[in-house]
């Protein structure tokens, strides 16, 4: 029962969080000493890196960037938990709550904690060598909050992407890929059932990361194995006591029948509300097919891009 998990492995989840720093830095820090593999000094780096995003959120030019920043790194326009999700064309709410998972959550994951990482690896696992960024952006769900806000503050996004293309790319340690490869990728050859659980509003994990895994599975041959289930929700793992009985019943239900009841979003509202008190919230189990992953990277099929 992974609940929120990197199902999209952890090369892949990395090399998203690269092309993500990569573009802040690329067109919001050219010239700031921002480190963004190999970090000596994480806590120096960090504080960087949030001064540089406290600047950019002040301006409607740096808000443009900093929605094509999170663009690139799945980052979902809606932050706070119990909170309505903002309309998909309210651009300005939805780049204020990618600012907040920014502020809060992202930045430290990609300029602090990734020195951790690189310590254990034996140096830097992630690359974005051969990336092409106008075809990430034509992947990415932000792409019309993307084309709106640079609309807004006069930017020219082609020119940004151009720019993006052009800046010289950070090439992976052989060493250390390997060790995120082990540590971990999914090949998709299940054995077991599996049931995942994932907020589609999760800004540390993001919920493309579902279809990362299910096309593996898929392509493994093992479909049959494997439910997703989304909760519309904000926030990284924010499931209620009786959303999580519920899917865990469910997959229970699977291994002693050897059949997958209804998991439907509307079935599985029904059960989540029979606990009572257990319902923090309301159930929130939604029908939801996630859009592309990003940056696939799985152990079988090697990288994607």
């Amino acid at each position: 029962l992974p609940m929120c998990g990197v199902v999209g492995g952890g090369v892949g989840i990395w090399n998203d969080a690269l092309d993500a720093s990569f573009a802040f830095k690329t067109l919001l820090a050219p010239n700031v000493p921002l480190q963004l593999v190999h970090i000596t000094n994480p806590g120096v780096n960090l504080q960087t890196a949030e001064v540089v995003l406290a600047g950019a959120q002040a301006t409607p030019q740096g808000r443009a960037r900093l929605a094509l920043v999170a663009a690139l790194g799945d980052i979902p326009g809606w932050y706070a938990t119990g909170s309505p999700e903002p309309a998909q064309n309210d651009f300005t709410a939805r780049e204020l709550n990618q600012f907040a998972w920014a502020q809060n959550v992202d930045l430290p994951f990609q300029f602090a904690f990734r020195a951790e990482l690189e310590f254990r690896a034996g140096g830097n696992p992630s690359w974005n060598t051969g990336v092409d960024y106008k075809e990430q952006l034509d992947h990415s769900n932000s792409k019309a909050e993307v084309a709106a806000l640079y609309k807004q503050a006069g930017l020219d996004l082609e020119k940004d992407l151009d720019t993006l293309n052009h800046a010289p790319r950070i090439a992976a340690d052989p060493g250390a890929t390997n060790y995120l490869v082990q540590n971990i990728t999914f090949d998709g050859n299940l054995q077991i059932p599996v049931l995942t659980m994932h907020t589609t509003g999760d800004g540390l994990v993001p919920v493309e990361n579902e279809q990362a895994y299910a096309q593996v599975v898929r392509e493994a041959g093992q479909s049959a194995l494997l439910r997703e289930t989304f909760v519309h929700r904000a926030g990284h793992c924010a499931f209620t006591p009786a959303e999580t009985i519920t899917a865990l019943q469910n997959l229970i239900q699977r291994i002693d029948t050897g059949k997958w009841g209804n998991t439907d979003a509307a079935v599985l509202n029904g059960e989540a509300a029979g606990f009572g008190l257990l319902n923090i919230l309301p159930p929130a189990f939604m029908d939801y097919r996630p859009a592309r992953y990003l940056r696939p990277f799985d152990r079988r099929a090697g990288d994607e891009n």
